[in-house]
């Protein structure tokens, strides 16, 4: 069965580049403009892992962590962060809310199949 990744970017390039990567390593690719979208979509269903941005309008990446992580469909669905940001602060921040983690924008392709596959599986 094919594993559904929701990719949250306010960037409609970044969510097609995260698409055709993921879609190209066998996995289907949702994706939500901000964090308020991603989170109204986590929480209706459940997907193999999300990757969200920081900065976004409506609601930040972190924001949305925070809020998916005590919605009770959060649980055992893995987060990684994916950001031009990579201060340890930020980092610790995205960790503390609920990320497992953290991929620097630009990201290589091949690095991010990777990280998907070690937290949501083949």
């Amino acid at each position: 069965m094919t594993k559904t990744i929701l990719s949250i970017d306010d960037s409609p390039s970044v969510r097609q580049m995260i698409a055709m990567t993921l879609s190209g390593a066998g996995y289907a690719v949702e994706t939500a403009c901000d964090g308020a979208e991603g989170y109204s979509k986590a929480v209706a269903k459940s997907y193999g892992a999300i990757i969200t941005d920081q900065n976004m309008p409506n609601m930040t990446g972190i924001e949305f962590i925070r809020k998916f992580r005590t919605h009770p469909s959060s649980r055992g669905i893995p987060i990684i962060f994916l950001s031009t940001e990579s201060d340890a602060d930020s980092k610790q921040a995205a960790k503390e809310a609920g990320a497992i983690g953290w991929i620097v924008k630009p990201f290589d392709q091949g690095q991010l199949i990777a990280a998907v596959k070690k937290v949501a599986g083949a």
